[in-house]
């Protein structure tokens, strides 16, 4: 080891050219790395919704509706003109409306109105659009262009477009927020005017160095675009700090090159331990079928270990070549000794043992009691332009998606069969298909070639069903569930389903069966790791135990306040609360067991607050904040709501490490603390106080023979 970093200090100088060099060029590589915003491109590959649209765009060139555009006070004439100008938009695949129902040339009052209406009433047309998927940044705009901000338009496209404009400019304001922030809590904590600075100057090489080589992944998906360089940049922050620390008392009594040579010695083993819990927590996410939790796993492991090598090859060079400058700007500490806080812990700890210990149960039960969104459409709620717009469409028109059912094409019979019984459902509003439009008599080749097309490839027919259900639910769960057992009935094993729907319900499924696997996996690799470093039994438990309960107090809270969760935040929040966190509680049992060395339990647990809170608090305030920051600034439903639940989660893990495990290692002592070292501590205490006793006797006798008599 001090082998290999003396190698480090001797070319110190090339490796910071080298990370710098590779920071510039990782910067330039950002702007190549695609991000993607539709939830359902994340689903597994082979599940059936997934299979379906792979399979249509195959055999169809139109593709599934995914928006809807309401005008108002037009005729039915200044409909289709409008309808026109959409078609023409580079993007729009097709657009469907009430002409679309309309086989005969006749008066739309001799169709049926209940039909009619659902396309058109009070002067107020909606049209059903299918756009591009990979264009939907750019003709979405135009869309809006065309019908002007006083009408509406919903769906998931245009939640993919919105998405994408707002998070950009919100996760700009948000890293500004974060690193100013990070700046002024560097002030507060260091020692030195310059150390804020060069502490940030290792945090941006790494995450920058992060962000670009995300490149390799092709595409990254909006959470790990979102949240992954503020989590690197907040879950990092101890390691140049703690380097920094180690260096100062190693200078005391070496030269500046063996002192760091001896830090980095003395660091290696507490800094590894600590990312290494990091990277486990991260990468348990990438078991989960549903890809998002494998793409935003693999980016933060990656950042932290970049983070490490960051640290351990270019730090040492940046502080070499800082430290006079910090010693020349150094100033008194900002911060309390936290001795008043050692003993307040005490004093309350076990009570807060025993509290802790009754809502371990409960909190988990209330846990796993929330109501969840599986999908998007309830991304952007009120109060947004896309949230007030789908309000006003369904308080029209109602609630509306749209499945496209594909089944083998050839027997007009059965297909009208079970066209008819799909038709008794009731949230079944129409069907567009062959069968539906020239029945079974008329030859499918009288229709027009562009309807046909749609309706009829080589391979299969496609009928296409309005319902009038919303995108997820326990409504839609049962709808879906209906029309795949009439399309088995008729087609067992031949039929295909999709929708934005039928693929947030294979969404739904897919998170669910990971939740178990994703947790229990986390859980297992950070226990593993902590039994091998502590070389302990009861110690992992304990950490594991108070940190697991702090994410399920987290996670009780939305239930108690009636707040529907997003099922995708739930999961990774499990995971990223375990992984950044637990090293707090690391930290306070490795530093109590050192002090439990040369004092007794009381002293410890009060020496252990006044050695870390500095530390601890520090690095949980800023992810505090930074969660908080998120999920204040992000329009963004899910990325708020992920940045609340990381910021209260965090105060959860901190209350818990400061107040609750001083109870735990005060009342189990026994049980890691080696009877040696015990016994071999009470003789030092034993010896110190008869030390002190027998001195006070010399000093006694002393005065008396000089005949002063008692002092003090």
């Amino acid at each position: 080891m001090e082998k290999f970093y003396g190698g480090v200090i001797k070319i110190r100088k090339h490796l910071m050219l080298l990370f710098i060099l590779a920071a510039v060029v990782c910067g330039y590589f950002q702007q190549f790395i695609s991000v993607n915003y539709d939830m359902n491109d994340y689903l597994p590959k082979d599940a059936p919704s997934t299979v379906a649209i792979d399979l249509m765009g195959e055999e169809f060139d139109g593709a599934i509706p995914n928006v809807r555009v309401m005008i108002k006070g037009v005729t039915e004439d200044e409909a289709l003109a409008y309808k026109k100008r959409l078609e023409a938009l580079d993007g729009v695949i097709s657009v469907m409306w009430l002409d679309d129902k309309k086989i005969m040339d006749m008066p739309t009052e001799m169709y049926d109105q209940e039909m009619v209406e659902t396309y058109y009433k009070d002067q107020i047309a909606i049209f059903t659009i299918a756009v591009d998927e990979l264009e939907v940044n750019t003709v979405i705009p135009a869309i809006r262009e065309v019908i002007g901000d006083e009408n509406a338009m919903t769906g998931s496209a245009v939640s993919n477009a919105v998405a994408t404009e707002s998070t950009v400019s919100e996760i700009r304001l948000i890293a500004v927020f974060a690193v100013l922030f990070l700046a002024l809590v560097l002030i507060i904590t260091t020692k030195s005017w310059i150390e804020p600075l060069v502490v940030l100057c290792g945090l941006g090489v790494a995450v920058m160095i992060n962000a670009g080589s995300n490149l390799i992944f092709g595409e990254i998906s909006f959470v790990t675009n979102a949240a992954g360089n503020i989590l690197q940049l907040a879950v990092s922050l101890d390691y140049s700090i703690f380097l920094i620390h180690r260096f100062d008392e190693c200078r005391q009594e070496l030269e500046p090159k063996a002192a760091m040579k001896k830090a980095l010695c003395m660091s290696t083993s507490s800094i590894l331990s600590s990312g290494l819990t990091t990277v486990i927590g991260f990468l348990a996410l990438t078991l989960m079928r549903f890809r998002i939790g494998p793409d935003l796993g693999l980016a933060l492991a990656k950042g932290v270990g970049i983070s490490l090598i960051t640290v351990f090859l270019f730090m040492p060079g940046v502080i070499l070549a800082t430290y006079k400058w910090m010693d020349k700007t150094a100033h008194p500490s900002f911060l309390p000794s936290f001795r008043k806080l050692g003993k307040l812990v005490h004093k309350i700890m076990i009570p807060l043992v025993l509290v802790f210990v009754t809502i371990i149960v409960p909190s988990y039960i209330t846990s796993t009691k929330n109501a969840y969104y599986y999908g998007a459409s309830q991304i952007f709620g009120p109060g947004t332009q896309l949230g007030d717009d789908t309000e006003e469409i369904q308080n029209i028109f109602g609630k509306s998606d749209t499945y496209v059912l594909m089944i083998p094409k050839g027997n007009i019979v059965i297909e009208k069969k079970m066209s008819e019984e799909l038709q008794e459902i009731e949230e079944i509003t129409s069907i567009t298909s062959l069968v539906d439009t020239i029945g079974t008599s008329i030859p499918a080749e009288m229709l027009p070639e562009k309807i046909l097309k749609q309706l009829r490839s080589e391979h299969y027919d496609r009928m296409v069903l309005s319902v009038s259900v919303d995108f997820e639910g326990k409504e839609t769960e049962e709808l879906i569930d209906k029309i795949q057992k009439i399309a088995e009935k008729y087609y067992p094993g031949e039929y295909h389903l999709a929708g934005t729907g039928i693929s947030t319900n294979d969404l739904m499924k897919t998170v669910t069966a990971d939740m178990v696997k994703v947790n229990l996996l986390a859980i297992v690799a950070v226990f593993i790791v902590l039994l091998l470093t502590m070389k302990s039994l009861i110690l992992p438990i304990i950490l594991v135990l108070i940190i697991e309960t702090a994410i399920w107090v987290n996670l009780s809270i939305p239930y108690l306040m009636e707040q529907p969760l997003f099922y995708i935040a739930y999961l990774i929040i499990s995971s990223i609360q375990l992984g950044a966190t637990v090293d707090y509680a690391i930290l306070f049992t490795e530093r109590y067991k050192e002090n439990r060395m040369t004092l007794n339990r009381k002293e410890s647990i009060e020496e252990t607050i006044s050695n870390t809170a500095a530390s601890i608090l520090t690095s949980g305030i800023v992810l505090t904040v930074v969660g908080f920051l998120l999920g204040k600034i992000s329009t963004h439903g899910l990325l708020s709501q992920l940045g609340y639940l990381l910021g209260r989660g965090t105060v959860c893990s901190l209350f818990s490490v400061v107040f609750v495990l001083p109870g735990f290692l005060y009342i189990l002592d026994g049980t890691f603390i080696k009877k040696k070292g015990r016994i071999e501590n009470e003789q030092k205490k034993s010896n110190r106080i008869r030390g002190n006793s027998f001195n006070k006797r010399i000093i006694a006798g002393f005065w008396k023979y000089a005949g002063v008599g008692k002092r003090g």
